[in-house]
């Protein structure tokens, strides 16, 4: 299920990748920086900065409804990012993309739109494996309207358990909301057989592609999910700027999330009515630059051999895997096909720990909870530590952490 470039593709190239992005020249404590923080947030090619720059200080003004040339250039631009993120993301039509300003609003639009027909007892389907973004917008639910969550569990190499997600599934199952790749352990879920079985039961299926859009390349129409969300900054662009996909009449039928303006026809003082989606979703002066930014990493990224790039991310994991463990370390996610996500602990060093001594190398992991403590609980740890990679790490950068890592430990051992 990937979606089918529309361009002539580059050839994969992890050195010509690199040459990309500026900031992978820097040197921290005089150690060349090996970014491996990627699951977090991607660094951006220069594709992208030039495009943020360029229409600032250029064509910037507000978008729609502005009659003179700038506002139709940046409203051009504007509408034109909505296309390709809709390209990115195999969808039918640009309409079907809101902007959001990342995942998290994008859940949250879902989570209180929808919760507005949702009452007691009615029920939403979690995994154990979500980040926090997919999790607290629908305890909000479970607070505010009496809904229930029903979680999934993991099978011991992390992967979904499909015969739990069964039990889950009922009567009274207002939305399935799941991850597609998980943050923490690298595990890609069936998104069409997560979908498939919902939908047997008459229940929305929203997927979080925070990861999954980076390290595959989803195609929302094949996968059939009523929503699908992703995020800019882990795709190679900037903050402040994701997106929701809606299939079917979903963004007709759901009420607004926020009010002000853009998102309306007319008001008056007896009544309101609201524009057209995906407008009606978006109040207020949106993240222009952000979004601008946000469509050339889509079109950057649609530009690249991008099953060349998931191979090369798989080796670089293999690698880093057999390296830790090799090391004594334990590695948490070991289901097939996981994407190139490394989450690691030592019995004797602290993640904390790890992760300020590989900085003395210039080596960036993530350290911490990942914004996913029903996980770690799973796991049986309080934090682990975390090396993510992207297409512009090198097997170099692997054996530079790698050593790094070791001497790490013995300091703290």
């Amino acid at each position: 299920m990937t979606v089918a470039l529309k361009q002539p593709v580059a050839a994969f190239d992890p050195q010509a990748i690199r040459a990309q992005f500026p900031i992978l020249s820097r040197r921290i404590n005089d150690k060349p920086l090996v970014y491996l923080d990627n699951a977090a947030s991607a660094q951006k090619p220069r594709a992208v900065i030039d495009a943020m720059v360029g229409a600032m200080e250029h064509s910037y003004a507000n978008v729609h409804r502005g009659l003179h040339t700038l506002a139709n250039e940046s409203t051009q631009a504007f509408e034109a990012a909505r296309a390709d993120v809709a390209r990115l993301l195999g969808a039918d039509a640009p309409e079907r993309i809101v902007f959001t300003r990342g995942t998290t609003e994008a859940i949250n639009l879902v989570a209180s739109s929808l919760g507005q027909s949702i009452g007691e007892g009615d029920e939403i389907v979690l995994s154990i494996m979500e980040h926090h973004s997919n999790i607290v917008p629908w305890h909000l639910l479970r607070e505010r309207k009496g809904a229930v969550i029903k979680w999934v569990e993991l099978n011991p190499d992390g992967s979904l358990d499909m015969e739990s997600y069964a039990s889950a599934l009922g009567d009274r199952t207002k939305i399935v909301a799941l991850t597609h790749m998980s943050n923490v352990l690298g595990t890609r879920t069936d998104g069409a057989e997560i979908v498939r079985m919902a939908h047997a039961r008459g229940a929305p299926v929203l997927l979080d592609g925070s990861q999954a859009a980076v390290h595959g390349a989803p195609d929302v129409m094949a996968l059939g999910a009523d929503f699908y969300v992703v995020t800019g900054h882990k795709l190679y662009g900037p903050t402040g700027a994701g997106a929701l996909y809606a299939a079917g009449d979903w963004l007709d039928r759901l009420p607004p999330f926020l009010g002000g303006g853009e998102m309306i026809e007319s008001v008056s003082r007896e009544a309101v009515s609201y524009a057209p989606p995906p407008h009606k979703f978006e109040a207020g002066t949106p993240a222009i630059v952000e979004a601008i930014g946000f469509g050339e990493a889509a079109r950057w990224l649609m530009a690249q051999d991008r099953p060349a790039i998931a191979a090369h991310e798989a080796a670089l994991l293999e690698k880093a895997t057999e390296g830790v463990l090799a090391q004594g370390g334990r590695v948490h996610g070991t289901a097939p096909d996981k994407g190139g996500i490394l989450s690691f602990s030592f019995e004797k060093a602290h993640p904390h720990d790890l992760a300020q001594l590989l900085d003395k190398y210039g080596v960036a992991v993530r350290a911490g909870q990942h914004c996913a403590e029903p996980l770690m609980e799973h796991l049986g740890v309080h934090s682990t530590a975390r090396a993510s990679f992207a297409a512009y790490n090198t097997e170099e950068e692997v054996d530079m952490f790698l050593d790094a890592l070791k001497r790490a430990r013995e300091m703290l051992t």
